[in-house]
């Protein structure tokens, strides 16, 4: 379900939607859900930048390394199962695809703040290693 959204979504950007598109103007179901997809993977990217980060930065202790990679797995398969729970009680109106997406969107955003808060960040008044993620 989750990979249909976002192949309609690929390919209706590739080819409808311009890199300079304004999302502030979007109206269409197509022209929101593309926009929230956008949100998302800009989302994803934050995430992955922060969680590779984390690892570079702790790389000296492997059994922590071992340890975000197995919380990282987990929260996908939680992120997936309550994002579809989203899309399914939303699945009568065409709002599924958005409620979905910014559902996403929305716990990638709390998962890069936990990993930046966590392993990016120190108990003193050192500065924290990445500036802290925007939550919304």
């Amino acid at each position: 379900m989750n990979k249909f959204i976002f192949l309609i979504i690929s390919i209706y950007s590739t080819f409808a939607m311009s890199d300079d598109f304004d999302c502030n103007k979007a109206i269409t179901t197509i022209d929101i859900n593309y926009c929230a997809g956008v949100d998302l993977r800009n989302s994803e990217l934050e995430m992955a930048t922060y969680l590779t980060k984390s690892k570079e930065h702790n790389s000296y202790d492997s059994e922590l390394i071992k340890s975000i990679d197995i919380a990282q797995k987990s929260w996908s398969l939680y992120a997936e199962a309550h994002c579809d729970s989203i899309y399914t009680m939303w699945r009568e109106g065409t709002i599924r695809g958005v409620m979905h997406l910014s559902c996403k969107t929305k716990i990638t955003k709390l998962r890069t703040h936990e990993i930046w808060e966590n392993f990016l960040t120190y108990m003193d008044s050192t500065p924290p290693v990445l500036p802290e993620p925007e939550l919304y």
